[in-house]
């Protein structure tokens, strides 16, 4: 068991080297968006057109050897586009199920607040279900499956915000904002012959990958650190300037993605610090404020880390088994 984690600890350490040749200066979001895919969960990833995203998750393919699916989200987009249609056969006789680009290991969902509220539920109901609904007929997704969708800002003109209930879905929500000089110059130097994108080659298999998402479920959290995640969601419910809190999914998908960011550090069990790095990421967008804390300009990224201070970090000896 400790071997056989050792070995894909590394094989992890290999795939964000690999994307880092691409990714320039973006380590935090390269490894939360490897996290979240260990953990089978999804990312939303808010920010301008043109700052890496859909390279991001390209790279990500790549070096996973995983087929790659792209969906360009527009106001005039259809859910059957997205899920697939059915088609009448003349010469069978019957109609043939020709499946949408949701049917991919991982499927960039771009610019999905650039769609009708009707055709973003198709693809939520996907990331939720892991199946689609095709006239009448349930069509069941394969693993791995992982979905990144990126939004623009919602004060761009013409976009339609995600509903709250809507983006409980995804495990994290990151940004990645602008290169700092040095960055994008690196960036300049590699792009200047070829783009690094078209030379990087696949560092692990679909295969090894099911092999280390099950073993992050093995990943041992101590019944103290379980205690620290309730009293952080708690403590969301219980604010005076949240309007609605964090639901019990919050609970468990900060549980999932601590298990997972503990096996990409390297060990096999769960520590505070876990829990208190990754409660912005996971828990800030399930967050409702209330009119007036919004007319105020509070954030509910400052609304967590308020909490994280106030409430009490577990201390023990020992965090593993």
């Amino acid at each position: 068991m400790e071997q056989e984690m050792s070995y894909y600890q590394d094989q992890v350490s290999n795939i964000l080297a690999n994307i880092r040749r691409v990714m320039i200066g973006k380590d935090q979001v390269t490894t939360l968006s490897l996290v979240a895919f260990l953990a089978e969960g999804h990312v939303l990833l808010e920010d301008v057109p043109g700052v890496g995203k859909t390279m991001l998750v390209r790279a990500m393919a790549k070096s996973l050897n995983c087929n790659f699916k792209r969906i360009q989200f527009t106001p005039d987009l259809l859910p059957s586009d997205v899920t697939g249609v059915s088609i009448y056969n003349p010469k069978e006789l019957e109609f043939e199920f020709r499946s949408g680009p949701i049917f991919g290991d991982i499927v960039l969902a771009d610019e999905i607040n650039r769609t009708s509220p009707k055709t973003q539920s198709a693809l939520l109901e996907a990331m939720e279900e892991m199946n689609v609904t095709v006239d009448g007929m349930t069509k069941s997704l394969e693993k791995p499956f992982f979905v990144m969708a990126t939004q623009n800002p919602v004060d761009y003109e013409g976009t339609y915000p995600l509903p709250e209930a809507q983006l409980d879905r995804f495990l994290l929500k990151l940004r990645m904002g602008y290169p700092n000089e040095i960055d994008e110059l690196e960036m300049l130097n590699r792009t200047d012959q070829s783009h690094p994108i078209e030379e990087i080659q696949a560092v692990m298999q679909k295969e090894e990958l099911l092999a280390i998402q099950e073993l992050i479920e093995k990943i041992y959290i101590d019944r103290t650190v379980k205690k620290y995640i309730i009293q952080i969601v708690t403590k969301t419910r219980s604010d005076d300037k949240v309007q609605l809190g964090a639901s019990p999914r919050g609970s468990i998908a900060l549980m999932k993605a601590a298990k997972a960011y503990a096996f990409v550090q390297n060990r096999d069990y769960v520590i505070p610090d876990d829990i208190k790095y990754l409660a912005p990421f996971v828990l800030a967008h399930r967050l409702i404020l209330n009119p007036e804390a919004k007319y105020e300009g509070t954030t509910a990224d400052r609304i967590i880390h308020d909490i994280l201070t106030e409430v009490e970090v577990p201390i023990t000896k020992e965090y593993s088994r």
